[in-house]
């Protein structure tokens, strides 16, 4: 397929490794039907995960959580911790501005609070904590202007950029907009690892002595730099441990759970059809804690096909999802609390969302010492 394109957009693709060739096997395997919704789903034997493979975060004030915390303060004193904050995406639910810059709470920026939380991490620690800030073409330029600004000594910032792609009709051709111009779209979280490895971030982080990284998203303000999770993560020995909080009946959203025996994530469009979603108590954050060495490789992701409206047209998009690596890595599940001063979850993915938890969002930030 020859890609028609103006001199803006061949510009914008190549800043950003396009991969033309990755593009094309991709929209033969949807011509051939290969890449379906109906074939998202795995098959296999599915079952939900035993109580012994959830691990609990001790309470605080509990002797455990404190031996928890001493064995991460330790790593972020030896400058072993960094922090991933993925800030990608379209910027298109904010009307417009890049969701790190909006306002989280008065005069506040979600990205200014997730890392004045991370500095107080660093202080506690005495430490350097770098922080590995993944942006996308949408939202790279505003990305790197708040880094200069935001970057300190003792946390550093880099700005690395998730890769791009273009969007589908569904019957293979060029998505253009009402101008004529072929639609540009940030393939999913799932570019994390291979960005970070491409960019060279990973390897400076691991030069400098960085073992140990903690991945959020920059709209989950729950999602705190806390040594006793870093310390459960040590402890437990896996290569990678996931968050997950209690689930509310019919909540959407992906679970931990065993595929022909091995504990991963499934998101829930994976799940066979029937299967009782219910029946995992579970919810993925995409809060994790990665060993960085274990991270640098490349995983053969899955990619899915996604339908989306765009400009009132039905678009196709092929994205792959970072917690995909779970079942590449060994891995350990870590139940958090989700509500409370201590809460982990407060996901924000729009304007309406964030005025429900903005009071909640004010009292872990409280709670931090932030404010």
């Amino acid at each position: 397929m020859e890609l028609k394109l103006d001199e803006s957009t061949r510009a914008l693709l190549e800043r950003n490794r396009f991969d033309a060739d990755l593009f094309a096997q991709l929209r033969e395997r949807m011509l051939a039907g290969e890449l379906s919704a109906a074939n998202n789903r795995l098959a296999g034997t599915i079952e939900a995960p035993a109580e012994a493979d959830i691990r609990p975060l001790p309470a605080r004030g509990e002797a455990a959580r404190q031996a928890l915390r001493e064995r991460g303060l330790a790593a972020l004193g030896a400058g072993e911790v960094g922090c991933v904050v993925l800030a990608g995406g379209m910027a298109t639910r904010f009307g417009g501005v890049v969701k790190a810059a909006a306002e989280a709470l008065p005069g506040r920026s979600f990205l200014s609070l997730k890392l004045a939380d991370i500095r107080a991490a660093a202080r506690e620690a005495r430490s350097r904590v770098p922080v590995l800030l993944m942006s996308s073409f949408a939202t790279h330029d505003a990305l790197v202007e708040m880094a200069r600004a935001e970057s300190t000594d003792e946390v550093p910032i880099e700005v690395f950029c998730q890769f791009i792609s273009l969007r589908l009709t569904p019957d293979g051709e060029i998505y253009r907009d009402g101008a004529g111009v072929a639609s540009c779209y940030a393939p999913g979280h799932g570019d994390m690892s291979f960005a970070l490895r491409a960019s060279g971030a990973l390897q400076r982080f691991r030069e400098l002595g960085g073992k140990t990284l903690c991945m959020s998203n920059v709209d989950n303000l729950g999602a705190v730099l806390d040594p006793g999770v870093v310390g459960a993560h040590l402890d437990g020995g896996a290569e990678m441990t996931v968050e997950v909080v209690e689930r509310r009946p019919g909540e959407p959203g992906g679970a931990p759970a065993r595929c022909d025996g091995r504990l991963q994530i499934v998101e829930d469009f994976r799940f066979p059809e029937g299967f009782d979603l219910d029946s995992i108590p579970y919810f993925n954050t995409n809060t994790f804690v990665l060993d960085a060495a274990a991270l640098d490789r490349d995983f053969p992701l899955t990619w899915f096909l996604v339908r989306k409206k765009v400009e009132g047209r039905e678009a196709i998009q092929f994205e792959h999802l970072v917690g995909e690596l779970s079942s590449h890595l060994s891995c350990s599940f870590l139940q958090v609390p989700r509500d409370g001063g201590e809460g982990r979850f407060q996901p924000v993915k729009d304007p309406d969302e964030l005025a429900l938890r903005q009071p909640q969002i004010e009292a872990i930030m409280r709670d931090r010492g932030v404010l």
